[in-house]
């Protein structure tokens, strides 16, 4: 069995060897008499846990636990200190230290300790490990979608999200503009920093300006206090601004520069704050075209569009209805503690058949109401607002396509029930309301394996 690494850092020769002796029957255990040798160690080989003293000639403890933790993977990184350093302690906490021990060290609260953070360690490793398999399966961050048009989307995400350089995402209202943005965050190298939005198309120049910039007390009326903006706030991490297209004149060329100088004032400051933020703006309107007409500056459009992703409106990808739905139903059967047990399938071919101009926000809100309104343990065709029933049904009547027909829909159901029980048929079938025998007949009907493949 492989004993987790602990690398122990202490100028005084008696507390090293005391704690490896104390440890070295549980851990494989490491001795560095300084911060920069634990360096030379860390480069080496990795540690599962740094145990070292705050107070050391050359390099501090709360300085090697900020360098070791840019090490992959992170080791936990527990400080010792005498009772005058504990406020050193408490701030190399705020930086990521796990914790701290007093001296003179009570060994049995060591062993205490690193057993609880090697635990927290593991059970943070499966948390990433399950949000990976989820980014995997579902999209990632609510983006949700198994179409050509939806994998097009997740693979620029991904592709982009390591680099530094400035995204424009494009796209009709409700199509999931913001959720990429956060997916875009998420992914990156930023994760761990903040994200902050800010709606632009809402707020007046004055506000909008005071909003992203921040003010100094007395700017104007009102301006009782200083306050910091939106781009401040982001330092580290990524600003989103959303409906950039709305945006005057005058703030773009305020944006223009803290894009290109990374520097920019309070209102009614004169010192200029430095800045280390990704900007990811989004826009439902063709930015391009506002160039031509003068509405938009070609200067800030180009700095804008370094990158681009179009988010498709959801009559470009309709095959990925039925598998929206499903997942909305879930996530309001949890917010409403309901157990409705998923769409007949005419319900879910009048959804499908229906064009959404409100997109995957207007069908979210949808399946709300159903869940809330719902009168049987599965949504029906009654269930279903009577405005998105009555223009669905003209275009059914007409005869859809084959990709969209009934039978669509029923596979469909199939292949995502069979999806969340792990295969399960037994389960599949309560879950579709249908007997085992019947899922059975549909699988060789739809030439379906087991595992909703063909």
């Amino acid at each position: 069995m492989n004993l987790p690494t602990v690398l122990i850092v202490d100028d005084e020769k008696n507390t090293r060897e005391g704690l490896s002796r104390a440890l070295r029957k549980n851990y494989r255990v490491l001795l560095a008499e300084h911060g920069h040798q634990a360096l030379e160690i860390m480069d080496r080989e990795p540690v599962d846990v740094l145990l070292s003293d705050i107070r050391m000639p050359g390099m501090d403890g709360l300085t090697l636990v900020q360098r070791a933790l840019t090490r992959e993977p992170q080791p936990v990184c527990i400080l010792l200190t005498a009772y005058g350093s504990i406020e050193m302690a408490v701030e190399a906490m705020k930086r990521g230290a796990y914790d701290f021990l007093t001296k003179p060290v009570n060994l049995d609260k060591v062993e205490i300790l690193l057993k609880r953070a090697l635990d927290s360690r593991s059970i943070e490793a499966e948390n990433r490990r399950l949000h990976e398999q989820l980014d995997s399966k579902f999209g990632m961050e609510n983006l949700i979608g198994e179409s050509a048009p939806m994998q097009q989307v997740f693979d620029t995400v991904r592709q982009v999200a390591a680099a530094r350089a400035t995204v424009l995402i494009e796209g009709e209202s409700g199509t999931g503009k913001e959720m990429a943005a956060h997916a875009i965050h998420r992914l990156s190298p930023r994760a761990k920093g903040p994200m902050i939005a800010l709606h632009c198309a809402a707020l007046s120049d004055s506000l909008l300006e005071s909003e992203l910039f921040g003010h100094e007390k007395g700017a104007f009326t009102g301006a009782t206090e200083r306050r910091r903006g939106r781009f401040e706030a982001a330092d580290g991490g990524t600003l989103f601004l959303d409906e950039i297209g709305e945006i005057s004149p005058a703030v773009q060329v305020k944006i223009l520069r803290v894009l290109e100088e990374r520097c920019f004032e309070r209102v009614g400051g004169q010192e200029t704050i430095d800045v280390d933020i990704r900007l990811i703006a989004a826009t439902n309107r063709d930015l391009k075209k506002m160039v031509e007409e003068g509405k938009f500056r070609e200067d800030l459009y180009y700095r804008l569009h370094v990158v681009s992703i179009r988010m498709p409106p959801l009559r470009e990808h309709p095959e990925d209805i039925p598998l929206l739905c499903r997942h909305f139903l879930d996530q309001f059967n949890r917010e409403n503690s309901t157990a409705l047990a998923g769409f007949t399938p005419d319900a879910l071919e009048a959804m499908t058949q229906y064009d959404w101009p409100g997109n995957v926000r207007e069908l979210r809100n949808a399946v709300e109401r159903m869940v809330v309104m719902a009168r049987g343990d599965k949504l029906t065709l009654r269930d279903i607002p009577a405005p998105i029933r009555d223009a669905a049904a003209p275009r059914a009547g007409r005869g859809a396509p084959a990709a969209l027909s009934l039978e669509h829909a029923e596979r469909q159901m199939i292949v995502e029930a069979l999806r969340a029980t792990g295969d399960n048929r037994t389960l599949a079938a309560e879950r579709l309301g249908i007997s085992r025998r019947t899922l059975h007949r549909k699988l060789n009907e739809y030439g379906l394996r087991g595992d909703g493949k063909q």
